[in-house]
């Protein structure tokens, strides 16, 4: 049997299915041109796949089931999670930028940012949404998490998450799930890709970013996609003149942020008022 590429499958789900194509060929005892052939298409777009250049389809996961010794919609379900299809339309884009993105900063001026959420604050939010129902409140929690894995990953992007002290005051779930959040975020400011600051609730630069929290994707230090919250959805941009406005105000913004010290600080001495409340 050939030799496996070295592909973590927790790094992410585009890793997974990579690593479950390449591991189901090779048991099958198939080369890359055998499976593309029976497949209909070629060498090079399995290759592709295999080493995480490109995304799967929906039709490749399918042939797959059919022609590879595998649990049923194996690949079917793979694709799904690969390709974000159990997320809400409108946001798959931007979850593809933070899979590629070398860099991601954050604003959060009302909730704390989807990166940084533990799963029962991530529960709270979504059960707060009219209309929804189990079953999309579970997959959208256990979508959110697998989000986060790009924090923990080989070679993650670096991460500066500027969060309005008002979030961490705000009661989303009760305060065990406010300790543990406040918690959570304090471990994830050591990483040593994450950075975490805390913007003042008097900071005249912050108001400019009231209306909304924003996401903004980089590559090689360049800004060039951006996610907007809103109602009822938010939106994904690639206009180059609405992300340099968005970088500007995240500019102004950060002017205002406490340091990442001051900033642990005043995450630790909120997250204690929250316990004292259990």
């Amino acid at each position: 049997m050939a030799r496996m590429l070295t592909i973590d499958p927790e790094e992410s789900p585009r890793h997974n299915f990579a690593y479950e194509l390449q591991r189901h060929r090779l048991e099958a005892g198939l080369t890359q041109r055998q499976l593309a052939t029976r497949v209909g298409c070629s060498e090079s777009l399995i290759g592709y796949i295999e080493n995480v250049k490109r995304k799967p389809s929906r039709q490749l996961a399918e042939i797959l089931d059919r022609i590879l010794p595998s649990p049923p919609d194996h690949f079917l379900r793979l694709y799904k999670r690969a390709t974000w299809e159990e997320a809400p339309e409108h946001f798959r884009g931007w979850l593809d930028v933070e899979h590629d993105a070398t860099a991601i900063r954050s604003w959060s001026p009302l909730l704390v940012w989807g990166l940084l959420q533990t799963e029962q604050y991530a529960q709270a939010v979504f059960e707060a949404e009219p209309m929804i129902s189990p079953e999309q409140i579970e997959e959208r929690v256990a979508a959110r998490l697998r989000r986060k894995s790009i924090l923990t990953r080989p070679a993650p992007p670096m991460v500066l998450a500027l969060i309005d002290e008002a979030v961490l005051s705000r009661c989303v779930g009760g305060p065990k799930v406010m300790s543990d959040q406040l918690a959570y975020i304090l471990e994830a400011s050591r990483y040593p890709n994450v950075t975490v600051q805390v913007v003042p609730k008097d900071s005249p630069a912050a108001i400019c970013g009231l209306l909304g929290g924003f996401s903004l994707g980089f590559m090689g230090g360049t800004p060039y996609a951006a996610y907007m919250e809103a109602q009822p959805k938010g939106h994904m941009a690639a206009d180059r003149g609405i992300v340099a406005q968005l970088s500007a105000r995240y500019d102004a913004i950060r002017a205002d942020a406490h340091r990442q010290d001051t900033s642990r600080r005043i995450i630790e001495d909120v997250m204690n008022q929250w316990a004292q409340q259990i």
